[in-house]
């Protein structure tokens, strides 16, 4: 026998973290924290920082904000991931669905460019940050079960079109605007005839060599002599190549003069100290929107997050998820960031590059600050259409043109709730089109639910297998109907069943026992049980027994605590098998009705 000492140090017999240690898993990754894992996690930080800093600055123009805010959102929040949460490769920052919920919810309660807007960012980040840590607490991560994939691809899909067709204003050079898709196109139509060909240059110069990037820099930084590992640096390192030649474009060509929006002076340091606003009434207009950012990020992340973590066969805690991009979103409030969540490239790109410990994050978090203490001044003359090919970029990877197909070939009700959830956000908005997308979701489900599937079965012949009547070759007799019945007996569906069963009955007149098998009941609520009352009433007035088979022991303890049982004109049986060879014994075999391959087994 093991002693304690010597279970604890056994493979897989690793002690149950405390109460502490599940709140701030710092404590236990940094006990085993060395300089290998250091050198790993330096490596992977660099690669990021050298990605993030560009799409910082894109994605904070993105929501409205100016780009400096983008890099604030992009250091104390991973700090604070660093120390709560629990993937080992997420990289928390700006991500472009957020970034657009942002500008939807910001720009309903001020104008862009305005001290309130700025306010409502900051004030909707440290909402949200409070909502995601209350629901971690309350240990209640599976609301986010409430969008499903479905939903889930449609909104991302719609918003990544919103997203792309937003930023082709910068590329044209011209002015438009637009809350919905409908208007955004009007918009840039209506304005064709102003695009600056400097603009248009250089938005596609970038947009065409950051494609390239993605897929041809690597290979052809191989070709030219350096190791795979140095070429996919470089290969990552592709928008800081875009923003650095589109500066020196800038410059040379007088970009500037010649009406090329550029970015213009940066605040250059630290992120400043921020307090989010207590004015109720404002509040009162960003909790909604809150919410649905919260729930959105929350699902994007722990997504990322669950994934990357299942390929080192490591695991998260989803509850402790809410309370890490909680405590990231309150930190980028104070700091005087917007709300923010992990993002799937950079998270991908900090797994590849090595990272091993959320530590990793924490170094992303000294490179942004140092590039917002040094490098802010450098950036006066970066084009917008670069930040916005880099947003087009990015977010184009996000739209899923063959799930409609899979889904269409596969659920038609998914398939509706993907659709419905797409047109909604393409045509209302993004806040209308998640609400609209739970809405569809929820209503299909309880259509399904009131709808279960059940079916006539019959024996397979030589075993005591039953099967669908209308699947399998079977037999049966006439006088013993056997319905197998899918689902759990609720107040969705037992009024279903009643008639369900009543109908089967009334189509075979012969029938003098009736079999529901019950192997898939779950549970049965005060609805199902009052169903099951009616029909036992109703077929026994009609001269037929009315038996259970192969009902589960928690939904019989509860049956055995009403007079049902008593007042069953049959019998319950153990297994299907058993009720159907007794019913048909006890009646003979002058009524066996088979097919020929089963003819005359029984």
């Amino acid at each position: 026998m093991m002693t304690t000492q010597q279970a604890a140090a056994a493979p897989g017999k690793a002690p149950k973290p405390g109460i502490v240690a599940q709140y701030l898993p710092i404590l236990d990754w940094g006990r085993r924290y060395d300089k290998s894992i250091f050198t790993n996690d330096l490596i992977a930080a660099v690669i990021v920082t050298i990605m993030l800093i560009p799409q910082s600055l894109a994605y904070a123009l993105l929501a409205g904000l100016p780009p400096v805010v983008g890099l604030y959102a992009s250091i104390l929040p991973l700090v604070a991931y660093a120390i709560f949460g629990t993937s080992r490769t997420l990289a928390v920052g700006p991500v472009a669905v957020v970034s657009l919920m942002t500008a939807s919810a910001a720009g309903a309660v001020a104008a862009q460019g305005t001290e309130q807007y700025l306010e409502a960012a900051i004030t909707l980040a440290a909402l949200s940050g409070v909502m995601l840590a209350i629901l971690g607490i309350l240990r209640m991560g599976f609301l986010a079960n409430l969008l499903s994939h479905p939903v889930i691809s449609g909104f991302i899909t719609a918003s990544g079109i919103l997203i792309a067709t937003s930023q082709l204003k910068h590329i044209l050079g011209v002015k438009a605007g637009g809350d919905n898709w409908p208007d955004m196109l009007g918009s840039l139509f209506s304005n064709i005839g102003n695009v600056n060909v400097w603009a248009l240059a250089v938005g596609v110069f970038a947009t065409v060599f950051l494609f390239w990037v993605r897929k041809g820099a690597k290979p052809a930084l191989m070709k030219l002599g350096l190791k795979p590992r140095m070429a996919e640096i470089g290969a990552k390192a592709g928008p800081v190549v875009a923003v650095a030649v589109t500066i020196v474009a800038a410059i040379v060509l007088d970009l500037g003069d010649k009406g090329v929006n550029l970015v213009g002076e940066i605040p250059q340091g630290l992120p400043p100290f921020a307090v989010p606003s207590t004015d109720l009434g404002l509040i009162s207009q960003l909790w909604v929107p809150a919410l649905l950012i919260s729930i959105i990020g929350f699902v994007e992340s722990v997504s990322v997050a669950q994934t990357l973590a299942a390929k080192r066969r490591q695991r998260i805690a989803p509850n402790q998820e809410l309370i890490g991009l909680g405590a990231s979103n309150i930190a980028s409030a104070f700091s005087g960031g917007y709300p923010v969540t992990g993002g799937f490239a950079r998270s991908v790109v900090n797994f590849d590059a090595g990272a091993e410990t959320p530590a990793a994050g924490a170094f992303t978090a000294v490179g942004i600050a140092l590039a917002s203490l040094f490098l802010t001044p450098l950036l006066f003359n970066l084009p917008i259409a670069t930040l916005a090919a880099t947003i087009i970029v990015a977010v184009l990877s996000l739209v899923d043109l063959k799930t409609p197909g899979q889904l269409w070939r596969y659920s038609k009700s998914d398939f509706a709730a993907h659709v419905a959830t797409i047109g909604i956000t393409l045509l209302a908005g993004v806040e209308l089109g998640v609400i609209a997308g739970v809405a569809v979701g929820l209503l299909l489900y309880l259509w399904r639910a009131s709808r279960p599937h059940a079916a006539v079965i019959g024996r397979v012949p030589e075993t005591e297998h039953f099967r669908n009547v209308e699947r399998h070759d079977v037999f049966t007799v006439p006088h013993v109907l056997s319905i197998r019945v899918d689902e759990s007996l609720t107040y969705l569906n037992a009024r279903w069943l009643e008639e369900y069963v009543l109908e089967r009955v009334a189509d075979q007149p012969e029938v003098r026992n009736v079999i529901l098998m019950f192997s898939a009941v779950n549970e049965v609520d005060a609805s199902g049980l009052e169903s099951l009352e009616a029909i036992n009433h109703r077929l026994s007035d009609a001269g037929i027994g009315l038996h259970l088979s192969e009902v589960k022991g928690p939904v019989m303890d509860r049956l055995m605590r009403t007079h049902f049982v008593e007042e069953l004109s049959g019998e319950v049986f153990l297994s299907q098998a058993r009720a159907f060879a007794k019913l048909v014994r006890d009646d003979g075999n002058d009524h066996l009705q088979t097919s020929d391959h089963a003819r005359g087994m029984i």
